[in-house]
């Protein structure tokens, strides 16, 4: 998802004006081809792992001996950034030296993560691929398909030191690298409407406590705490990842991300499905959450008419209200990370969310150095100041001094701070598992969120997932 234009990771249109396929996408309504943020990010795992790969072992890589590396990439309005990346990378020393050259193939958004599976099961698989790391790539992993980047990042300085750390982690699994971060970071952020506040004299939380007080005011004055898209579920996962990493750390995800579903019977998680069920019963998201959508506007719209008075809701909520109300986004948008609770482990600096989308290279690819050396320039400041062109936000270690230049400088700059400080930035858990679990998962979560399962029902549902 790109942060500013408010594209999914993978540049699917999330629900504001913004669109993944047109440039500068900030204005108008709803686009006609807007999916849920969920739905293409989900397709990345799901789809690749409900069909075999097959591991091609062809010694000599995907299509032969030519000198020309095929890289695949999501092909919305942001690939012009990687295209770019290519035009300098096939015209410099070092595509020279390491005799190769890169090709871009577009895909459309919606048939990617399809096409990317059927591919990488045939002797024309791609060199290099875009993905989400995480659950999106464990299929590949297992069919021994991506080169581990752990050693080659250790050992140069520029990737080592290139990114920021928490992004660099979250593209691994098992605590190796398989990806290079390649676009903008989204983390999920706790929006406010900075009118309702100051009409109640509210300050933004910083602790449990405080965001309580604040939803008893809210209510008194028959406000509805916060806008919730319960009927895309997704919304509602939000809440959990936060809640969880708040109460028990970043550890009790890492470990269920890892396979091990006994993980789900950490107290931290009991602890937050109780604590979820207390919004709902004391009336924090209203009445009629799960009737409400965020992909077609709905609760966007609850939140910027004042309706309700807050959103957690990924950064792309910036260019969401920016289309839809955009007089709302430029003067009463506020924003904040998500409280600490009393007593728990999770530092409040953690962030959960997107981290960014990654390029990870082929085992069979023809010229691994080449595409090594490619993925570097994903670290130079040139590729940086391309993101922040195209309305993103670079999780390069060096990006702060170029976001004066991104069309909400002070957003990017809260996000590039909030990611930069934080010591983990832990993977949407739906994008972080497989789709053996995530797809039950989503449902237990709604399950909880519309009381057909209680808390204790709830874990004792997740430990079941494999």
């Amino acid at each position: 998802m790109e942060s500013i234009n408010g594209r999914s990771n993978g540049g699917q249109p999330t629900g504001g004006g913004a669109s993944g396929g047109a440039d500068g996408g900030t204005s108008g309504g709803l686009s006609s081809r807007t999916f849920s943020r969920r739905w293409i990010l989900g397709a990345g795992a799901t789809t690749l792992l409900t069909t075999g790969l097959t591991a091609c072992g062809s010694s000599d890589g995907a299509g032969g001996g030519s000198s020309t590396l095929t890289a695949f990439v999501y092909g919305d309005d942001a690939v012009k950034v990687q295209q770019g990346a290519v035009d300098r990378f096939n015209k410099s020393a070092v595509a020279k030296s390491t005799k190769g050259k890169v090709k871009l193939e577009r895909i459309p958004g919606a048939e990617y993560p399809a096409k990317l599976r059927t591919a990488m099961g045939s002797p024309s698989a791609p060199d290099i691929f875009y993905n989400w790391g995480g659950g999106s790539i464990k299929a590949y992993q297992d069919a021994k398909q991506l080169v581990d980047l752990t050693d080659t990042i250790e050992g140069d300085p520029v990737l080592k030191s290139g990114f920021l750390p928490s992004v660099l982690a979250a593209g691994g699994l098992g605590g190796r690298q398989y990806g290079i971060p390649m676009r903008g970071m989204q983390p999920v952020i706790l929006f406010y409407n900075k009118s309702v506040f100051a009409e109640h004299k509210l300050q933004p939380p910083t602790t449990w406590a405080e965001l309580q007080d604040i939803n008893a005011k809210l209510k008194a004055a028959n406000i509805t705490p916060f806008a919730l898209g319960g009927a895309d579920i997704w919304p509602e996962l939000m809440w959990l990842e936060y809640l969880v990493d708040r109460i028990g750390g970043p550890k009790v995800f890492a470990k269920i991300q890892e396979g091990d579903a006994s993980g789900w019977g950490d107290p931290a998680v009991l602890k937050a499905a109780e604590t979820v069920k207390e919004l709902i019963d004391d009336g924090v998201f209203g009445s009629k959450f799960s009737s409400v959508s965020y992909t077609n506007g709905g609760a966007p719209a609850v939140f910027a008419k004042g309706k309700a008075a807050m959103h957690l809701m990924g950064s792309w909520e910036y260019s969401t209200q920016l289309g839809k109300f955009p007089d709302f986004a430029k003067n009463n948008l506020g924003w904040c990370a998500f409280p600490t609770v009393e007593g728990g482990t999770g530092d409040v600096r953690n962030v959960v969310g997107n981290p960014t989308n990654y390029w990870s290279i082929n085992a069979r690819a023809k010229n691994k150095d080449a595409a090594v050396a490619f993925l570097k320039d994903c670290a130079s400041e040139r590729y940086a100041k391309a993101l922040v062109a195209n309305g993103d936000v670079p999780t390069t270690a060096g990006a702060a001094k170029l976001l004066d230049a991104s069309p909400n400088p002070e957003f990017a700059k809260f996000q590039y701070e909030m990611v930069e400080k934080a010591p983990a930035f832990t993977l949407s858990w739906d994008q972080a598992v497989g789709s053996t679990v995530s797809t039950p998962m989503l449902t237990e979560i709604n399950k909880l969120f519309v009381g057909k399962s209680s808390p204790s029902e709830f874990v004792s549902a997740l430990k079941e997932l494999k």
